[in-house]
């Protein structure tokens, strides 16, 4: 009975050729050609044969010439057909990578935003770029390479047996061997490589974690430059140590096949004489050499499987690896049936929702809330109390597992991604900008806005009159991650790429809080503006922001404690009392 753990490592053969079902009329194009040209690898040794037994010894000139031209012809033929396989087999390996690595990214695409908290971006890096990367060889040669070897080791094999079944028996005696030496170096390639791809994961992270800018940054000035160094020399070193274990794996039992292969003509040559009648042959010399070209062609591709089978159990751990991914459950997918809001009014409803990252790791309870498109709510709680979560669970960030949260009466996940983020805008604390230009960063919002649509938003935003001030205007590029722009400009671009979006829910997880305050009055003034007409839920740090909001709420531990007005709340003097008062000790401090 197999184990668990024998599952876990059984070869995904059957799924890696599956990645070929797509492309089945490319394959088939392929191995026709592999075929053709295999067995017309088979046809000189039989030409050669006449030319010693017949045309040479008979002195048959017109003969000599046709079976040299047919020689030739056969040569050019082949090299023709190689060179017309290559191509396409290289197209359909690369094909088959792209498809694999498409599918790689648009699966982490459908991951929720728990994944990418708890996962390396180095780690992703490596999956998709060195892991699917390594596997090309194998994925563009292991087809050709398998149809290739079989046919030319089958009509071998016919041809051999033809020529002389007792030679042939004495060729196939080796063959044992050579798979028991082959499947050992196999195993011990697999590990190796699974050992090597971890490998190159870590030092991925660590290049796109101390090479960023945030990340030199922090090296430079905590003086680990040197540190970050030697980890990465380690790494690097251990790396090479492993390709080099991994390329030497096995040579010298791979030497003795060499050895064996070099041998068996001379065997084959001294049994024919020994064994023969008078010390002479008993099988012409045109056949002997006929023979012998032949068992090249019989021991050539046994080798050439075998090391197709190394070269696939290296590649089985990168696979491994590479379907590790495809298997992550979604934990946040899309409906089957998806439902639509032909004109969303942003009318949202928490009905008893709770959330949860496991067992034991509950974050949000007993949520219920009922927010009139239009209203204004603000979170407001201690670090920790789940106020980010909250807002994250109207944009289907996270999945709630208890309860269901509603837009204008339908359930979120029963709205289709497209749907959801049209409706549901955000604006979080961690601004992200690519590394491009100004212009392309807030379209990337709305791809068909027009330049005057870009214009209003960065307006309202309260960003224009400083992105008219640099030279290249909205053509800036923004640098890595935005370095260029200051935490306040940022911000502003955050908040013009969502204004630019339009949503009718509004999630402002701490819009505010890299502003100063003369900015942040100014932005503040826009984000009203926007607001209007529109449901916002705003999950505040500076509680001066939210005095006006509909309602209040005070998270505590994942539960709402205190629900009201500002006036209200203030003049209960309970939690909410204490956060302004602890507010504003803080402000006087700093001032």
């Amino acid at each position: 009975m197999a184990t668990p753990e024998a599952d876990r490592h059984r070869p995904p053969l059957r799924r890696i050729a599956g990645l070929f079902s797509p492309h089945r009329g490319q394959l088939l194009a392929v191995l026709s050609l592999v075929v053709v040209s295999a067995l017309l690898a088979l046809v000189p040794p039989f030409l050669l044969r006449a030319i010693l037994d017949v045309a040479l010894p008979q002195g048959r000139a017109g003969l000599l010439t046709a079976l040299s031209a047919a020689m030739f012809a056969l040569v050019v033929l082949a090299t023709a057909l190689s060179v017309l396989q290559t191509y396409l087999s290289v197209r359909l390996g690369q094909r088959v990578m792209e498809d694999l690595r498409n599918a790689v990214y648009t699966h982490l695409q459908r991951m929720s935003l728990a994944f990418f908290t708890t996962t390396r971006t180095g780690e992703v890096q490596s999956r998709i770029a060195n892991d699917i990367g390594a596997m090309q060889a194998t994925v563009t040669g292991t087809a050709t390479s398998v149809v290739s070897s079989v046919t030319t080791l089958a009509a071998s094999l016919v041809a051999m047996t033809a020529l002389d079944w007792k030679l042939t028996l004495l060729s196939l005696a080796m063959l044992p061997l050579f798979i028991w030496i082959s499947r050992k170096v196999g195993a011990e390639r697999r590990e190796l490589t699974t050992r090597r791809q971890e490998l190159l994961a870590v030092v991925t992270a660590l290049i796109e974690e101390s090479l960023s800018v945030s990340g030199f940054l922090l090296a430079r000035t905590m003086g680990r430059t040197g540190t970050l160094n030697r980890e990465f020399a380690g790494h690097s070193s251990a790396i090479t140590d492993l390709s080099v274990r991994s390329s030497m794996a096995g040579r010298w039992r791979q030497s003795t096949i060499s050895i064996i292969m070099a041998a068996m003509p001379i065997a084959i040559y001294w049994s024919a004489g020994v064994f023969g009648e008078h010390g002479r042959p008993t099988i012409s010399v045109g056949t002997l050499i006929a023979f012998t070209t032949l068992q090249q062609g019989l021991f050539s591709p046994v080798v050439s499987l075998l090391q197709t089978g190394i070269a696939v159990q290296g590649s089985l751990a990168l696979f491994d690896r590479v379907f590790e991914y495809l298997d992550l459950p979604v934990d946040v997918p899309e409906p089957e049936q998806p439902k639509s809001i032909a004109h969303p009014a942003g009318h949202v409803r928490f009905e008893d929702v709770g959330f949860a990252y496991g067992p034991s790791a509950q974050v949000l309870s007993d949520i219920s809330l009922d927010l009139p498109a239009g209203s204004h709510l603000a979170v407001v709680g201690a670090t920790g109390a789940g106020k980010t979560t909250l807002g994250y669970l109207v944009p289907r960030l996270y999945d709630v597992t208890r309860g269901r949260i509603t837009i204008d009466g339908t359930d979120i996940r029963d709205l289709d991604f497209a749907t959801l983020s049209d409706t549901v805008g955000v604006v979080s604390q961690d601004t992200h900008l690519f590394h491009t230009t100004i212009t392309d960063n807030l379209r990337f919002a709305k791809p068909g806005a027009t330049e005057a649509e870009i214009v209003a938003a960065a307006k309202a935003a309260q960003i224009h009159t400083l992105i008219e001030g640099l030279p290249d205007g909205y053509d800036t590029i923004v640098g890595e991650r935005g370095y260029r722009f200051s935490g306040g400009e940022k911000q502003r671009l955050a908040i013009a790429r969502t204004m630019l979006r339009n949503p009718r829910v509004l999630v402002l997880d701490e819009a505010t809080s890299a502003l100063d305050t003369q900015t942040e009055l100014a932005v503040q003034q826009a984000l009203e503006t926007l607001s209007r007409g529109r449901t916002t839920i705003t999950i505040a740090h500076r509680l001066s922001t939210i005095r006006n909001a509909d309602q209040i709420i005070v998270l505590d531990r994942g539960r709402i404690v205190e629900h009201g007005t500002h006036a209200g709340l203030l003049a209960s003097g309970g939690h909410y009392t204490r956060l302004i008062n602890a507010a504003s000790r803080t402000a006087t401090a700093d001032t």
